[in-house]
């Protein structure tokens, strides 16, 4: 495309708002499209008012070069949808309807996302969609009809301790045709609050966009402001705070394998790796003084210690539930019971998880490499390197093993990091964000890559605040699982995905 290039951007650094191209949408679409068919994978758009239009930002994951590219389109009420050509877009395009009122025509299933009111009065995308025959999308969901052909509603209330989410299965017999999933019920406005907030408060909100990955967002929150301000926060804070994204990693997968067995009925693994998340939780709480990782991580640095005492203490501990761990799951993957319900249940294929953008262990467990440790490592990650763990088959056995790939190794760089702790200082202070600046900050969440991209205006005050949970790329990569399944694999499916109802619903 003659005179349009993207703008360049390492991870956790800012440039100034000017070098990011605009172009038109059509012409950001094709650079879309061409750095996709590139590798590239689509990681953010976000959409911020100018007048009565809207610029579209979009953020595109570049792991052959390390970096990532960053370009602008100003477009009206309606524009050419880029979905049809890239389907990760699609849950995107929905967002941009729903926050600004704007139509993506041709989107293939135009609905709201979250269920809210537009945030610009008076720009309402689904009144303009009517003469499209666009509205009926909005509250209908897709049907199959044929003799036989049945629904069946699970949700949004579900039995136990689980949020919020519904789940349209359309059925011949027992046979999956297609999964609809509706999500929005957990919608808080807590993405939106991050733009007005104050930077004293902002960072508790960023500790409950996801509180499964309080580090993992609260870290991305933190390495973005330091971009904006210029700031960085001491050796000795970046590898405290890796060995708490690790933890993170280590309390939640070894929780998620737990699950799986118990949903398959082998109740030895299910009772052991519950009472070792517990363990795995109990060393966060450790390290800052409760088990999900709040109030550790602060911009420029860390608001807690590991003196040599307590990093020995956690070393100690670590092994010592690593050797239940390695039990447990040594039984779970040696049992044939086992291997023949994960086994060719819930496979996505490679070429599917590239089309549709999926990120994190549901990506890698279809080979896909795709770790932003690997591809665009910052903070402690740059010098202390962590092999990318896949699997081929894309199925509930692949996403398992993935998962037990990287309890092994996120143990082994714990330990690494708790052996050779930097010396030095736990923070410095964080410079106040710089005006008319954008900063891209992407950390591996134990769920996958968790991008927060943040623009702020001439005065230097937050102007975009954008956050991707993992769970925004990957809730269709389940639907799609469940095509051509047996409806009683839902569970199954469902928790070797687990994915965020709350992260998704920011």
């Amino acid at each position: 495309m003659a005179g349009v290039s993207l703008a360049e951007l390492h991870n956790g650094f800012s440039l100034p708002s000017s070098e990011v191209p605009r172009c038109g949408w059509d012409e950001l679409c094709t650079e879309i499209c061409t750095h996709i068919g590139s590798g590239a994978r689509l990681a953010a758009l976000a959409g911020r008012p100018v007048n009565d239009r809207l610029e579209v930002l979009v953020v595109l994951v570049r792991p052959e070069h390390g970096t990532l590219a960053l370009g602008r389109a100003e477009v009206g009420a309606r524009f050419a949808s880029l979905t049809p050509a890239c389907p990760a877009a699609h849950m995107f395009e929905r967002e941009l309807a729903e926050q600004w009122g704007v139509v993506p025509d041709g989107h293939p299933w135009l609905k709201p996302v979250r269920f809210h009111r537009s945030y610009r009065p008076g720009h309402d995308a689904w009144s303009r969609a009517v003469d499209d025959s666009i509205l009926p999308c909005v509250t209908d969901f897709f049907r199959v009809d044929g003799e036989e052909v049945h629904e069946v509603a699970v949700g949004p209330v579900h039995a136990g301790v689980i949020e919020p989410g519904h789940f349209r299965f359309q059925c011949h017999g027992e046979h999956v045709l297609h999964l609809e999933i509706a999500l929005g019920y957990q919608h808080r406005g807590v993405e939106r609050a991050l733009l007005a907030a104050d930077p004293r408060r902002a960072i508790h909100l960023a500790e409950t966009l996801a509180g499964d990955s309080t580090v993992a967002h609260t870290t991305a929150h933190c390495v973005a402001l330091e971009a904006l301000g210029a700031g960085q926060a001491p050796p000795r804070a970046e590898a405290i705070r890796a060995i708490a994204l690790e933890l993170e990693r280590l309390a939640n997968h070894v929780g998620d394998l737990g699950a799986l067995a118990g949903d398959v009925g082998f109740l030895p693994t299910q009772s052991f790796c519950g009472r070792l998340r517990g363990d795995l939780l109990n060393l966060t709480a450790l390290v800052c003084g409760n088990r999900f990782g709040r109030n550790l991580v602060r911009p420029g640095g860390v608001a807690f210690d590991l003196e040599p005492e307590r990093a020995s203490e956690l070393g100690a501990r670590l092994q010592e539930i690593l050797q239940d761990v390695r039990g447990a799951l040594e039984l779970l993957f040696e049992s044939s019971s086992v291997l023949v319900r994960f086994e060719g249940t819930g496979s996505v294929s490679s070429s599917l998880a590239t089309e549709l953008g999926l990120v994190g262990v549901a990506a890698r467990a279809s080979g896909l490499e795709r770790d932003v440790r690997a591809e665009l490592p910052v903070g402690m990650y740059r010098f202390a390197q962590v092999p990318v763990s896949t699997w081929h088959t894309g199925d509930v056995f692949a996403r398992a093993w993935v998962r037990w790939l990287e309890v092994q190794r996120s143990a082994v760089l714990v330990s690494d990091l708790l052996a050779a702790l930097p010396t030095g200082g736990l923070a410095t202070r964080c410079p106040a964000p710089r005006g008319d600046r954008i900063a891209v900050a992407m950390v591996e969440g134990w769920r996958g890559e968790v991008c927060h991209l943040v623009q702020t205006d001439p005065g230097g005050r937050i102007a975009t605040y954008k956050v991707v949970d993992p769970s925004f790329h990957n809730w269709m990569g389940l639907a799609m699982a469940l095509r051509n399944q047996q409806i009683s694999d839902f569970p199954l499916c469902n928790k070797s995905f687990n994915l965020s109802y709350c992260g998704h619903d920011l």
